[in-house]
Protein backbone atom coordinates (compact mmCIF):
# COMPACT_ATOMS: atom_id res chain seq x y z
CA UNK A 1 0.00 0.00 0.00
CA UNK A 2 2.88 2.92 0.74
CA UNK A 3 4.82 1.60 -2.09
CA UNK A 4 1.22 1.89 -4.42
CA UNK A 5 0.53 5.56 -2.13
CA UNK A 6 4.55 6.78 -3.08
CA UNK A 7 4.14 5.38 -6.80
CA UNK A 8 0.96 7.63 -7.25
CA UNK A 9 2.14 10.41 -5.75
CA UNK A 10 5.53 10.49 -8.01
CA UNK A 11 3.72 10.07 -11.12
CA UNK A 12 1.47 12.87 -9.98
CA UNK A 13 4.26 14.94 -9.15
CA UNK A 14 6.19 14.73 -12.29
CA UNK A 15 2.94 15.34 -14.78
CA UNK A 16 2.67 18.57 -12.28
CA UNK A 17 5.86 19.71 -13.52
CA UNK A 18 6.05 18.40 -16.62
CA UNK A 19 2.78 20.74 -17.12
CA UNK A 20 4.54 23.73 -15.11
CA UNK A 21 7.90 23.61 -17.35
CA UNK A 22 5.75 23.70 -20.27
CA UNK A 23 3.73 26.73 -19.20
CA UNK A 24 7.28 28.58 -18.25
CA UNK A 25 8.56 27.72 -21.57
CA UNK A 26 5.86 28.95 -23.47
CA UNK A 27 5.60 31.91 -21.58
CA UNK A 28 9.25 32.78 -22.04
CA UNK A 29 9.07 32.18 -25.65
CA UNK A 30 6.44 34.62 -25.92
CA UNK A 31 9.34 36.95 -23.92
CA UNK A 32 6.49 37.66 -21.04
CA UNK A 33 7.07 39.01 -17.69
CA UNK A 34 7.88 36.64 -15.02
CA UNK A 35 7.31 33.81 -17.38
CA UNK A 36 8.79 31.15 -15.42
CA UNK A 37 6.18 31.73 -12.78
CA UNK A 38 3.03 33.01 -14.58
CA UNK A 39 3.40 30.02 -17.39
CA UNK A 40 3.71 27.41 -15.05
CA UNK A 41 0.98 28.56 -12.71
CA UNK A 42 -1.65 29.34 -15.38
CA UNK A 43 -0.99 25.59 -17.22
CA UNK A 44 -1.04 24.00 -13.85
CA UNK A 45 -4.50 25.44 -12.95
CA UNK A 46 -6.11 24.72 -16.34
CA UNK A 47 -4.57 21.16 -16.14
CA UNK A 48 -6.33 20.85 -12.51
CA UNK A 49 -10.01 21.89 -13.25
CA UNK A 50 -10.11 20.15 -15.81
CA UNK A 51 -8.90 16.63 -13.66
CA UNK A 52 -5.66 16.36 -14.06
CA UNK A 53 -4.22 14.84 -10.77
CA UNK A 54 -1.42 17.56 -10.00
CA UNK A 55 0.17 17.20 -6.98
CA UNK A 56 2.85 19.57 -5.64
CA UNK A 57 4.04 17.73 -2.01
CA UNK A 58 3.80 19.70 1.18
CA UNK A 59 8.02 18.84 2.40
CA UNK A 60 8.34 20.01 -1.00
CA UNK A 61 6.89 23.21 -0.84
CA UNK A 62 8.19 23.76 2.27
CA UNK A 63 11.47 23.64 0.84
CA UNK A 64 10.66 25.15 -2.25
CA UNK A 65 9.97 28.19 0.08
CA UNK A 66 13.20 28.19 2.08
CA UNK A 67 15.30 28.50 -1.43
CA UNK A 68 13.24 30.78 -2.41
CA UNK A 69 13.81 32.76 0.66
CA UNK A 70 17.45 32.82 0.03
CA UNK A 71 17.33 33.52 -3.38
CA UNK A 72 15.38 36.28 -3.22
CA UNK A 73 17.61 38.35 -0.62
CA UNK A 74 19.96 38.47 -3.87
CA UNK A 75 17.79 41.41 -4.25
CA UNK A 76 18.55 43.47 -1.14
CA UNK A 77 21.92 45.46 -1.73
CA UNK A 78 24.08 47.50 1.33
CA UNK A 79 22.31 50.48 0.30
CA UNK A 80 19.04 49.56 1.92
CA UNK A 81 19.66 51.52 4.97
CA UNK A 82 19.11 54.47 3.06
CA UNK A 83 15.79 53.59 1.96
CA UNK A 84 13.93 53.11 5.48
CA UNK A 85 13.25 56.38 5.98
CA UNK A 86 10.65 55.19 3.10
CA UNK A 87 8.66 53.12 5.42
CA UNK A 88 7.18 54.84 7.90
CA UNK A 89 4.75 57.00 5.55
CA UNK A 90 4.06 53.84 3.67
CA UNK A 91 3.18 51.84 6.18
CA UNK A 92 1.06 53.99 7.89
CA UNK A 93 -0.76 54.18 4.63
CA UNK A 94 -0.97 50.51 4.47
CA UNK A 95 -4.37 50.47 6.87
CA UNK A 96 -5.84 52.38 5.10
CA UNK A 97 -5.85 50.65 2.12
CA UNK A 98 -6.21 47.20 3.41
CA UNK A 99 -9.46 48.27 4.66
CA UNK A 100 -10.33 49.94 1.59
CA UNK A 101 -9.74 46.86 -0.80
CA UNK A 102 -11.69 44.91 1.67
CA UNK A 103 -14.54 47.09 1.73
CA UNK A 104 -14.39 47.50 -1.85
CA UNK A 105 -14.36 44.00 -2.25
CA UNK A 106 -17.52 43.04 0.00
CA UNK A 107 -19.34 45.38 -1.46
CA UNK A 108 -19.42 44.08 -4.89
CA UNK A 109 -19.73 40.38 -3.15
CA UNK A 110 -22.52 41.38 -1.11
CA UNK A 111 -24.56 43.78 -2.85
CA UNK A 112 -23.61 43.39 -6.23
CA UNK A 113 -23.56 39.37 -6.55
CA UNK A 114 -25.93 38.89 -3.17
CA UNK A 115 -23.37 36.78 -1.53
CA UNK A 116 -24.15 36.64 2.88
CA UNK A 117 -22.78 38.97 4.51
CA UNK A 118 -20.10 36.33 6.42
CA UNK A 119 -19.44 35.06 3.02
CA UNK A 120 -18.86 38.46 1.07
CA UNK A 121 -16.94 39.70 4.25
CA UNK A 122 -14.67 36.63 4.45
CA UNK A 123 -14.21 36.52 0.62
CA UNK A 124 -13.48 39.58 0.48
CA UNK A 125 -10.32 39.80 2.79
CA UNK A 126 -6.62 40.27 1.03
CA UNK A 127 -4.74 37.47 1.75
CA UNK A 128 -3.75 34.91 4.54
CA UNK A 129 -6.53 32.02 3.10
CA UNK A 130 -6.01 29.33 5.77
CA UNK A 131 -6.92 31.94 8.51
CA UNK A 132 -9.91 33.34 7.02
CA UNK A 133 -10.46 29.81 6.40
CA UNK A 134 -10.37 28.91 10.12
CA UNK A 135 -12.64 31.89 11.04
CA UNK A 136 -15.36 31.47 8.42
CA UNK A 137 -15.70 27.88 9.49
CA UNK A 138 -16.72 29.17 12.66
CA UNK A 139 -19.02 31.22 11.05
CA UNK A 140 -21.10 28.92 8.95
CA UNK A 141 -19.94 31.13 5.80
CA UNK A 142 -19.81 29.16 2.48
CA UNK A 143 -16.57 27.60 2.07
CA UNK A 144 -16.20 26.20 -1.67
CA UNK A 145 -17.29 30.45 -2.41
CA UNK A 146 -14.45 31.86 -0.19
CA UNK A 147 -12.07 29.38 -1.57
CA UNK A 148 -12.68 30.08 -5.08
CA UNK A 149 -12.66 33.82 -4.83
CA UNK A 150 -9.35 33.53 -3.14
CA UNK A 151 -7.55 31.33 -5.06
CA UNK A 152 -8.71 33.20 -7.86
CA UNK A 153 -7.61 36.77 -7.36
CA UNK A 154 -4.76 35.31 -6.69
CA UNK A 155 -4.24 33.56 -9.99
CA UNK A 156 -5.07 36.77 -11.57
CA UNK A 157 -2.45 38.85 -9.50
CA UNK A 158 0.44 36.64 -11.04
CA UNK A 159 -1.05 36.44 -14.34
CA UNK A 160 -1.35 40.47 -14.65
CA UNK A 161 0.91 41.90 -11.95
CA UNK A 162 3.87 41.67 -13.95
CA UNK A 163 2.35 43.04 -17.07
CA UNK A 164 1.03 46.28 -14.54
CA UNK A 165 4.69 46.50 -12.90
CA UNK A 166 6.59 46.05 -15.86
CA UNK A 167 4.35 49.10 -18.45
CA UNK A 168 4.18 51.61 -15.24
CA UNK A 169 8.18 51.62 -13.13
CA UNK A 170 11.38 51.97 -13.25
CA UNK A 171 13.48 49.46 -11.60
CA UNK A 172 14.71 50.14 -8.00
CA UNK A 173 17.73 47.43 -8.19
CA UNK A 174 16.59 44.25 -7.26
CA UNK A 175 18.17 41.15 -7.95
CA UNK A 176 17.11 39.58 -11.09
CA UNK A 177 19.52 41.09 -12.85
CA UNK A 178 22.51 40.30 -10.81
CA UNK A 179 25.05 37.94 -12.63
CA UNK A 180 27.86 37.21 -9.19
CA UNK A 181 26.97 33.68 -7.52
CA UNK A 182 28.25 32.80 -4.26
CA UNK A 183 31.50 31.54 -4.38
CA UNK A 184 31.64 28.28 -1.74
CA UNK A 185 32.68 30.17 1.23
CA UNK A 186 29.69 32.70 0.78
CA UNK A 187 27.44 28.97 0.54
CA UNK A 188 29.26 27.47 3.51
CA UNK A 189 28.46 30.46 5.77
CA UNK A 190 25.39 31.68 4.59
CA UNK A 191 22.80 28.72 3.74
CA UNK A 192 23.00 26.96 7.52
CA UNK A 193 22.09 30.61 8.94
CA UNK A 194 19.57 30.90 6.78
CA UNK A 195 18.31 27.26 7.41
CA UNK A 196 18.42 28.28 11.05
CA UNK A 197 16.66 31.16 10.35
CA UNK A 198 13.78 29.70 8.64
CA UNK A 199 13.39 27.20 11.62
CA UNK A 200 13.43 29.63 14.26
CA UNK A 201 10.87 31.60 12.30
CA UNK A 202 8.56 28.47 11.94
CA UNK A 203 8.88 27.87 15.72
CA UNK A 204 7.96 31.51 16.21
CA UNK A 205 5.11 31.20 13.88
CA UNK A 206 6.03 34.20 11.52
CA UNK A 207 4.03 34.27 8.32
CA UNK A 208 5.33 32.33 5.88
CA UNK A 209 8.12 31.24 8.66
CA UNK A 210 10.18 29.14 6.15
CA UNK A 211 10.28 31.55 3.15
CA UNK A 212 10.33 35.01 5.62
CA UNK A 213 13.31 33.51 8.08
CA UNK A 214 15.65 32.60 4.55
CA UNK A 215 14.96 35.91 3.16
CA UNK A 216 15.86 38.08 6.11
CA UNK A 217 18.79 36.19 7.35
CA UNK A 218 20.07 36.42 2.89
CA UNK A 219 18.59 39.88 2.90
CA UNK A 220 20.56 40.99 6.15
CA UNK A 221 23.99 39.22 5.34
CA UNK A 222 23.82 40.43 1.30
CA UNK A 223 23.01 43.99 2.90
CA UNK A 224 25.82 44.05 4.99
CA UNK A 225 28.28 43.45 2.68
CA UNK A 226 30.24 40.55 4.81
CA UNK A 227 28.89 38.17 1.82
CA UNK A 228 27.08 37.55 -1.43
CA UNK A 229 24.71 34.94 -1.39
CA UNK A 230 22.99 34.71 -4.71
CA UNK A 231 22.15 31.11 -5.82
CA UNK A 232 23.03 29.93 -9.54
CA UNK A 233 20.14 30.04 -12.10
CA UNK A 234 20.06 26.35 -12.35
CA UNK A 235 19.05 25.98 -8.78
CA UNK A 236 16.28 29.36 -9.22
CA UNK A 237 14.42 28.71 -12.11
CA UNK A 238 13.04 25.84 -11.30
CA UNK A 239 12.48 26.99 -7.88
CA UNK A 240 10.05 29.21 -9.73
CA UNK A 241 8.38 26.84 -11.90
CA UNK A 242 7.78 24.84 -8.56
CA UNK A 243 6.36 28.37 -7.02
CA UNK A 244 3.87 28.35 -9.81
CA UNK A 245 3.20 25.04 -10.34
CA UNK A 246 2.40 25.32 -6.25
CA UNK A 247 -0.17 27.95 -6.86
CA UNK A 248 -1.93 26.09 -10.32
CA UNK A 249 -2.72 23.14 -7.51
CA UNK A 250 -4.77 25.29 -5.25
CA UNK A 251 -7.52 24.63 -7.49
CA UNK A 252 -7.85 21.20 -6.85
CA UNK A 253 -10.12 21.86 -3.87
CA UNK A 254 -12.91 23.22 -6.56
CA UNK A 255 -14.41 21.63 -9.64
CA UNK A 256 -15.14 23.33 -12.42
CA UNK A 257 -18.79 24.06 -12.20
CA UNK A 258 -17.90 25.45 -8.77
CA UNK A 259 -15.25 27.63 -10.64
CA UNK A 260 -17.48 28.90 -13.16
CA UNK A 261 -20.09 29.75 -10.45
CA UNK A 262 -18.21 32.20 -9.16
CA UNK A 263 -16.09 33.51 -11.55
CA UNK A 264 -18.06 36.56 -12.51
CA UNK A 265 -18.10 37.43 -8.74
CA UNK A 266 -14.82 36.97 -8.07
CA UNK A 267 -13.41 38.70 -11.07
CA UNK A 268 -15.60 41.96 -10.32
CA UNK A 269 -14.21 41.54 -6.28
CA UNK A 270 -11.06 41.18 -7.64
CA UNK A 271 -11.20 44.40 -10.10
CA UNK A 272 -12.88 46.38 -7.33
CA UNK A 273 -10.02 45.40 -4.84
CA UNK A 274 -7.33 46.16 -7.30
CA UNK A 275 -8.65 49.28 -8.61
CA UNK A 276 -8.42 50.34 -5.12
CA UNK A 277 -4.77 49.23 -4.24
CA UNK A 278 -4.01 50.91 -7.49
CA UNK A 279 -5.13 54.00 -6.30
CA UNK A 280 -3.17 53.64 -2.63
CA UNK A 281 -0.15 52.73 -4.62
CA UNK A 282 0.16 55.53 -6.52
CA UNK A 283 -0.58 57.90 -3.89
CA UNK A 284 2.36 56.18 -1.42
CA UNK A 285 4.56 56.02 -4.85
CA UNK A 286 4.02 60.02 -5.33
CA UNK A 287 4.57 60.76 -1.69
CA UNK A 288 7.63 59.09 -0.73
CA UNK A 289 8.89 58.97 -4.69
CA UNK A 290 9.28 55.07 -5.21
CA UNK A 291 8.15 53.46 -8.50
CA UNK A 292 4.35 52.97 -8.45
CA UNK A 293 5.03 49.01 -8.93
CA UNK A 294 7.21 48.68 -5.96
CA UNK A 295 4.26 50.38 -4.06
CA UNK A 296 1.62 48.25 -6.34
CA UNK A 297 3.22 44.81 -5.37
CA UNK A 298 3.74 46.00 -1.43
CA UNK A 299 0.17 46.81 -1.32
CA UNK A 300 -1.38 44.36 -3.68
CA UNK A 301 -3.83 42.17 -1.91
CA UNK A 302 -1.87 38.63 -2.77
CA UNK A 303 0.26 36.33 -0.55
CA UNK A 304 3.08 37.50 0.64
CA UNK A 305 5.73 34.71 -0.62
CA UNK A 306 4.63 35.74 -4.09
CA UNK A 307 4.64 39.08 -3.86
CA UNK A 308 7.91 39.32 -2.47
CA UNK A 309 8.88 36.91 -5.03
CA UNK A 310 7.68 38.86 -8.39
CA UNK A 311 9.25 41.96 -6.71
CA UNK A 312 12.34 40.38 -6.73
CA UNK A 313 11.91 38.66 -10.48
CA UNK A 314 11.24 41.97 -11.62
CA UNK A 315 14.36 43.99 -10.61
CA UNK A 316 12.24 45.53 -7.95
CA UNK A 317 13.07 45.71 -4.18
CA UNK A 318 12.02 42.98 -2.61
CA UNK A 319 12.74 44.10 1.43
CA UNK A 320 10.28 46.65 1.31
CA UNK A 321 7.77 44.33 -0.57
CA UNK A 322 8.17 41.87 2.21
CA UNK A 323 8.34 44.24 5.08
CA UNK A 324 4.95 45.59 3.98
CA UNK A 325 3.16 41.77 3.34
CA UNK A 326 4.28 40.88 6.53
CA UNK A 327 2.84 44.04 8.50
CA UNK A 328 -0.35 43.43 6.59
CA UNK A 329 -0.60 39.77 7.43
CA UNK A 330 0.47 40.04 10.99
CA UNK A 331 -2.03 42.43 11.49
CA UNK A 332 -5.03 40.80 9.96
CA UNK A 333 -3.93 37.58 12.07
CA UNK A 334 -3.73 40.17 15.11
CA UNK A 335 -6.89 42.20 14.30
CA UNK A 336 -9.08 40.08 12.27
CA UNK A 337 -11.03 38.24 15.41
CA UNK A 338 -11.85 41.76 16.75
CA UNK A 339 -12.84 43.11 13.26
CA UNK A 340 -14.63 40.13 12.20
CA UNK A 341 -16.86 40.45 15.99
CA UNK A 342 -17.51 44.47 15.07
CA UNK A 343 -18.63 44.14 11.37
CA UNK A 344 -20.60 40.59 11.58
CA UNK A 345 -21.48 40.74 15.46
CA UNK A 346 -20.81 38.37 18.13
CA UNK A 347 -21.08 34.30 16.96
CA UNK A 348 -24.23 33.11 17.67
CA UNK A 349 -24.27 29.42 19.86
Amino acid sequence: MPANSFQSAAGRLAVTLLIAAAGGATFNLFALPAAWLSGAMVFVAIATLAQVPTLMPVPLRDALFVMIGISMGAGVHPDIVDRVAEWPVSMAMLIAVMVAVTFAGYAVLHYGAKWSRETAYFGAIPGALSYVIALATERGADLPRIASSQSLRLFVLVAVLPFAVVSSAEPAGGGSGTIYVSGLKDFLIGIPLCLAASWLAIKARVPGGGLTGAFFMSAGLNASGLLVLVLPGYIVLPCFVMMGAHIGCRFASMTLRQFLSVLGASMAAFAAAFLTSLAGAWIVAELVDIPFGQALLAYAPGGLEVMTLLAFMLDLDPAFVAAHQVARFTGMVLLLPFITGLVLGRRSN
